[in-house]
């Protein structure tokens, strides 16, 4: 979430005019195998912000800020642009770009050709002037790295190679054309989905976070949206992508920052004491969804749905949980444990009688109301996602400018970020922005409510709220 308000009201002016003329750009946009970008996350087991970027304002205690990497100190030459990552420097002599995917903060990914023998794979290209402070880079090699450790899994995209020259840095993946977890599901003709077929697609990411774990691994992001299949055949592979957040687990230590989606954020990583079971956590929430359509903790905000995942156990007495099996409810219990030693791992999970391999998953069709209820959740989250990507889409380069220039105003700390005090700050000073603090809370849950984002403020969804701000005080 963000908002944009200084004593300069150029860019103010210039979004009211933009909603009369309701011009619009629209950026093509899509489902990328890896759309996340590598210095999207803070570093690991470093002290978090005093709002962590996925931490609900009040949710918890202040914490020291986190350094931020996404923002150029004045005069300096980014960190990205200096750096010898040591990958190969042919990259536009062995392929050639083409559509784009899919686009995160600072990295987009294309489907790209391969100049040699015509094949096709995806590649995500990152912009080395984005990379700012040291770590920005050190998360790329990271994420590099990760890919490389995980090669050859059955269930991960498949890294090929990676590449560089003097404006981006470009990692070249398996090109997965299968679509989507549950794109897939909802496609299944006669409405013939089971809980074999969920099963089945939960053993493969159960496979992809114990590889991830017995390698030292946590992948921290796991998400339906984050699973692809690699072709359109019925027998598809599922496959692991967007290890962006990923990280290496150190000997007794354990991840103090806050990252990943509300929805399928573990306890643990509320409490910034996580670990690899998160993982298996999240891959319970999947589960759940899976099984009844429905996400097991939801509320209309981001602090909401955190609560809910702290104190709230998931609610199985409602349709269509009579009608699912024992078994599966026995697993999907097990997985979702708010203590992380008494949670299955991964490994443990793998042989439980519902998901293992001839199993006792049942292989009768699931209640209708199911593939509705997964159905309105797709829609719901899409719409959200569209209409950010949208919205940012709208402005010029010179508008965009304007739009740094006030968030900087606002951003008293420095930190690359607003928090909600800042805003209430800045809105208290600007008379024609003037609201009570209690609708400049309503403002940020209506807006933030089920976005993976950060509950503070950076440029990125600067845009969308300045806009939403906007049709709040035109309507008022």
């Amino acid at each position: 979430m963000g908002i944009c308000l200084s004593t300069s009201k150029v860019c103010v002016a210039r979004c009211r005019n933009r909603i009369a003329r309701g011009s619009k750009e629209e950026r093509p946009s899509g489902v990328a195998p890896t759309t996340k970008a590598a210095n999207e996350k803070k570093g690991s087991h470093k002290p978090p912000a005093k709002q962590d970027q996925q931490q609900v304002k009040g949710s918890q205690a202040q914490k020291p800020k986190a350094k931020d990497h996404s923002k150029k100190p004045s005069g300096i030459v980014p960190c990205g642009k200096r750096t010898d990552f040591g990958y190969r420097k042919d990259f536009d002599q062995r392929y050639t770009i083409g559509k784009l995917l899919g686009h995160g903060q600072f990295g987009y990914t294309y489907i790209a050709t391969d100049n040699e023998n015509g094949d096709r794979a995806a590649v995500k290209r990152i912009d080395k002037e984005k990379m700012v402070l040291p770590i920005a880079a050190e998360d790329v090699k990271r994420e590099v790295k990760i890919l490389e450790a995980l090669k050859g899994h059955e269930n991960v995209v498949q890294f090929y190679n990676s590449f560089e020259d003097d404006s981006y840095v470009y990692i070249v993946m398996e090109l997965c054309e299968g679509g989507e977890l549950l794109d897939r599901i909802l496609s299944k003709k006669d409405s013939r989905y089971s809980e074999k077929d969920a099963a089945v697609v939960v053993r493969q990411m159960l496979k992809v976070a114990a590889e991830c774990h017995l390698r030292g691994l946590v992948h921290r992001d796991m998400k339906p949206e984050n699973f692809l299949f690699k072709s359109t055949s019925e027998d598809s592979p599922l496959k692991a992508t967007d290890f962006g957040l990923s990280d290496f687990i150190k000997p007794r230590k354990r991840f103090q920052d806050i990252v990943g989606s509300a929805y399928y954020v573990a306890p643990e990583v509320l409490k910034r004491k996580s670990g690899p079971e998160s993982d298996v956590w999240s891959i319970g929430v999947i589960t759940f969804i899976l099984l009844c359509g429905k996400r097991p903790f939801w509320d209309k905000t981001k602090d909401g749905i955190f609560r809910e995942v702290l104190r709230n156990k998931p609610d199985f007495r409602h349709k269509p949980w009579p009608t699912i099996s024992e078994s599966a409810k026995d697993f999907v219990k097990k997985l979702l444990v708010k203590d992380p030693p008494a949670r299955l791992t991964a490994a443990q999970a793998l042989s439980h009688p519902w998901v293992r391999e001839g199993g006792d998953a049942s292989e009768i069709p699931i209640d209708i109301s199911v593939l509705s209820n997964m159905r309105q959740f797709v829609k719901y989250s899409r719409l959200k996602q569209f209409a950010l990507r949208a919205l940012a889409s709208t402005l010029n380069e010179e508008e965009i400018a304007d739009l740094r220039d006030q968030f900087d105003a606002i951003d008293v700390d420095k930190n690359g970020s607003i928090s909600l005090e800042e805003m209430r700050q800045a809105l208290a000073k600007d008379i024609p922005w003037k609201m009570k603090d209690s609708r400049v809370v309503e403002i940020l849950q209506a807006v933030g409510a089920g976005f993976p984002f950060s509950l503070k403020i950076d440029l990125f969804i600067f845009v969308p709220l300045l806009w939403f701000l906007i049709s709040v005080v035109i309507s008022d």
